[in-house]
């Protein structure tokens, strides 16, 4: 009978003192990396454009597409993350990028822990749709029936307004806690032998130990994104390589 070889996990690394520079040098690190390859930058970054271009196109106004893309994108987007590390992870060894390698790393990620990180967004970005509409029944149930989509004047009320202040709040908790769940932990279980479980918690650890650090780095990426939609998304073919790449270095100066 054939005997299976167990592999070993990876110890347990320590969590770094990290300051604005290491935010700098990870910038700089993204950056290089893209400009020295910008067509995997450009083709994995197309996984979120399109899924966004989608979601404008069909969900706009329709529940089950809507729905649908909401689900679709952290689904994909972990592995679309995973093809950025893996290009900045073989220019740091000196290896070659070869498309074919590339995307086989991407491929055999859906066997190890990956697909268990795109579950825990899955049942995050649900639980968040429904707080949201829970919101939205608790300060607008009352109100006349009013086509939101066509009438905004009802944003504009005062329940309307404190409406929409509770949900950017509360919308903002809930995305920097994802935030501080992934921000190392995607890039920790493709470079090492970890569980999901044990990658969550170091990158939470990271967030803590470093908060202030952190809130910035979170708070430049969502600047960053939300100033790369504006010209029909096509800012995020740079944005979003850049950072996918600068987050691999920002990882590797976190744990050590």
């Amino acid at each position: 009978m054939e005997q299976v070889q167990a592999v070993a996990a990876a110890p347990v690394p320590d969590v770094a003192h990290l300051t604005i520079s290491d935010l700098r040098a990870a910038l700089r690190g993204g950056w290089r990396d893209f400009r020295r390859a910008p067509a995997f930058g450009i083709f994995f970054s197309a996984v979120y454009v399109l899924i966004g271009f989608g979601f404008v196109l069909f969900g706009a106004g329709t529940v089950a597409w809507t729905f649908a893309f909401s689900l679709a994108f952290p689904l994909f987007a972990p592995f679309a993350a995973v093809g950025l590390y893996e290009v900045s992870r073989r220019m740091e060894a000196g290896a070659v990028l070869d498309w074919y390698q590339v995307l086989s790393v991407v491929k055999a990620e859906k066997d190890r822990q990956i697909p268990w990180m795109g579950a825990i967004i899955v049942i995050y970005v649900l639980f968040w749709s429904f707080f949201a509409h829970m919101l939205f029944a608790l300060f607008m149930g009352l109100s006349a029936m009013t086509n939101i989509s066509s009438s905004y004047e009802v944003f504009l009320t005062p329940n309307g307004l404190t409406m929409i202040a509770v949900e950017l709040g509360v919308g903002s908790l809930f995305a920097f806690l994802l935030f501080s769940l992934t921000v190392t932990s995607l890039p920790h279980l493709l470079d090492k032998e970890v569980d999901f479980v044990t990658a969550m918690l170091l990158s939470f650890r990271v967030v803590k130990d470093n908060f202030w650090v952190m809130l910035i780095w979170a708070g430049l990426i969502a600047i960053l994104s939300i100033l790369a939609l504006i010209p029909l998304f096509l800012g995020l073919f740079i944005v979003l390589p850049v950072m996918g790449h600068a987050t691999w270095h920002l990882y590797r100066r976190a744990l050590i």
